[in-house]
């Protein structure tokens, strides 16, 4: 876990809790695929699949109305936020924008030490 506090984890821009949050999201699919006992090819195409900017989006659809009106501004700052990289092919802006802001979201709580909240919401996903 981080030494980062609530308040240092504010100031960070949406990007770089996005690109926390983006590790802490893909180890949790993963430490889950992995889980599952499934041969390792399965384990990655189940893993790219969850991972990618359209199934974050939709899974940010589902666990919105669990969130809290802190946790929506921190998705909203994510989400707008700008990245002066391409976004990958196959995704739409919204879809991007939105699994940005999930990202942000992981981040965040990463940062400031909320792993129940973390499970709770990534449970959510699945």
């Amino acid at each position: 876990m981080s030494n980062e506090s609530p308040a240092d984890a504010h100031l960070l821009s949406g990007q770089a809790l996005a690109y926390v949050g983006d590790s802490v999201h893909d180890l949790h699919v993963r430490t889950r695929a992995v889980q599952s006992g499934a041969p390792i090819g399965a384990v990655h195409r189940a893993v790219v699949e969850r991972v990618r900017c359209a199934a974050q989006s939709d899974g940010l659809n589902r666990i919105e109305p669990l969130l809290t009106p802190e946790e929506l501004a921190i998705v909203k700052r994510g989400r707008n936020s700008h990245s002066h990289h391409a976004r990958p092919r196959g995704t739409t802006p919204m879809d991007y924008s939105r699994a940005t802001g999930l990202e942000a979201l992981l981040g965040y709580l990463y940062l400031t030490g909320c792993e129940a909240r973390i499970n709770a919401l990534l449970d959510a996903l699945e």
